[in-house]
């Protein structure tokens, strides 16, 4: 259903069970479903988070910039680490990061990242936005609007957008279809709001799925109804 996406998966996926570091596993379960979703011919941009390494400040006293600079280089350890896994599967992949550090991988480069697209290459874009005080999920809307994708796909621990936290709270209902300004307006946790707002102007749909879903991120790609639809 969609020609180009852009996935972003949370580095608490990563983790899976161990909720700490990379679970090699849970890696493997993602590129997999990754790799299969590039072979039916998916053009695929990733931007992946840091829950998994770093969180915020954690509770300890430091400066926010300090803690966000940090939280940026934690996510490039994450885009290696699926790079390493894609280009064992013959998938060529680059990783294009938002702070220069040309030993490790390219700067982001939005021509550059095209024309991996068009040479069959899947793209990682690490460091989100390159800057404090902005989430992964903004990094991740933005390229996602910057390289025109069709779809921004989120791979979550919960299946889809729900009315409340399901973890918390048993009477909450899972919610299937949305709009950009209800998500906004109920408050829901699924991206902050100037993602939301950024997919809203760009018309990107959001699509949010559990990672736990048999091949639900190529369910998810392939337009099944799967997780929560917001456009």
């Amino acid at each position: 259903m969609y020609k180009r996406i852009l996935l972003k998966i949370s580095g608490e996926a990563l983790a899976g069970d161990q909720k700490h570091g990379i679970n090699p596993e849970m890696v493997n379960h993602i590129v997999d479903q990754i790799v299969e979703l590039h072979k039916k011919g998916v053009q695929i941009g990733i931007v992946v988070g840091a829950g998994n390494f770093w969180r915020g400040r954690q509770g300890v006293d430091m400066e926010r910039v300090t803690a966000d600079h940090m939280g940026m280089l934690a996510t490039v350890m994450n885009s290696l680490a699926l790079q390493d896994a894609i280009e064992k599967r013959g998938v060529d992949v680059r990783v294009q990061t938002a702070l220069s550090m040309p030993q490790v991988a390219e700067i982001f480069v939005l021509r550059k990242a095209l024309r991996h697209f068009e040479k069959g290459r899947i793209v990682v874009f690490a460091c989100g936005t390159g800057n404090p005080f902005f989430s992964t999920d903004s990094g991740a809307a933005l390229r996602a609007s910057e390289i025109g994708a069709n779809a921004l796909l989120m791979a979550k621990n919960i299946d889809g957008v729900y009315t409340d936290d399901p973890r918390k709270n048993p009477d909450a209902v899972k919610i299937d279809e949305i709009s950009y300004m209800d998500v906004i307006s109920k408050q829901l946790t699924v991206m902050d709001t100037a993602s939301i707002v950024l997919c809203k102007e760009n018309n990107i749909p959001i699509v949010a799925f559990g990672l736990d879903v048999e091949n639900g991120l190529i369910k998810a790609a392939m337009g099944e109804k799967i997780g929560t639809i917001i456009h």
